[in-house]
């Protein structure tokens, strides 16, 4: 096994995010878009959890498979929400005994099952600190360039992110669409003398139907964008926006390598195509 922050330490990374499938339909995408990027050869291939017991193994399966079965170094997600603070010690200490040496440590969503357990952690950071104390991992936080949802201003948001970084060895952003979303981030941490890394996560707009969705999540597509998805659609319909969505997320990424960022962090949503085309863009297939 590898720890990101050893590989960070080394130079820039290059990672790729899944989701563990729930269907067996989900489950052959996944297998085919594990084998069209594993030979990119990222640097790490970091695995999402939703909560509650499913979730759990199918993370926990997802990842130990990853260690069996590919090159792939993963990294397993975790959240505090719906959990005691034993469950999560427990989960933790499976990881470790699986071979898994790094974690992204998450507060997550409010659970919406009426029957889920209450937490008894409620931040990232106390999570980062349980961690720790079982020792033996790697840890990543998560960042939102344009703040936490949740968030009541900018200044408290970039208060607690630093604080959770600082307990932390990295950060990985939620999505964005402009590199100064990014730089501003990471100086507001710098103003508050946290400098570990932050790797700026990518993804695409692929469809015009998606875009309320990512302005739900926190991560708005700016106007300019709009513009030149819905030029792209006249011209050429659901595929000019695809082509055109991959070259405003490489030029994005070319700004960002430009700035001196410390890696990048594609979102798959478990297909393989997109980033193999931002990849070749930017020059980073072997081959």
């Amino acid at each position: 096994m590898t720890r990101i922050a050893d590989l960070l330490d080394k130079g820039k990374t290059y990672s790729f995010e899944f989701f563990p499938p729930k269907t067996d339909a989900e489950q052959t995408t996944l297998v085919t878009t594990l084998r069209e990027l594993e030979p990119l050869g990222p640097s790490f291939a970091s695995v999402t959890y939703r909560g509650g017991a499913e979730s759990r193994r199918r993370t926990v399966d997802l990842v130990t498979g990853m260690l069996r079965t590919t090159n792939l170094v993963p990294m397993a997600h975790l959240i505090c929400v719906a959990h005691t603070r034993l469950e999560l010690a427990e989960i933790l200490v499976e990881l470790r005994r699986s071979g898994v040496e790094n974690l992204m440590a998450l507060g997550g969503d409010p659970p919406t099952d009426p029957d889920a357990a209450i937490g008894e952690m409620a931040y990232a950071g106390e999570l980062v600190e349980l961690a720790r104390a079982i020792g033996g991992f790697s840890i990543g936080v998560a960042a939102h360039p344009a703040g936490h949802p949740l968030s009541t201003d900018m200044a408290t948001d970039r208060d607690h992110l630093a604080a959770k970084l600082a307990l932390a060895d990295f950060a990985v952003t939620q999505f964005f669409f402009e590199a100064d979303q990014y730089t501003s981030l990471v100086s507001d941490l710098a103003d508050r003398d946290v400098t570990k890394p932050v790797l700026p996560g990518i993804m695409p707009v692929e469809r015009l139907s998606s875009i309320p969705g990512m302005a739900r999540m926190g991560a708005a597509v700016p106007g300019w964008m709009v513009e030149r998805l819905e030029a792209a659609d006249a011209r050429g319909g659901p595929e000019a926006v695809r082509l055109e969505g991959i070259a405003c997320a490489t030029e994005l990424c070319e700004q960002l390598v430009d700035a001196g960022v410390p890696g990048l962090h594609f979102y798959t949503l478990n297909r393989s195509v997109a980033t193999r085309e931002i990849y070749s863009a930017l020059g980073l297939a072997k081959g």
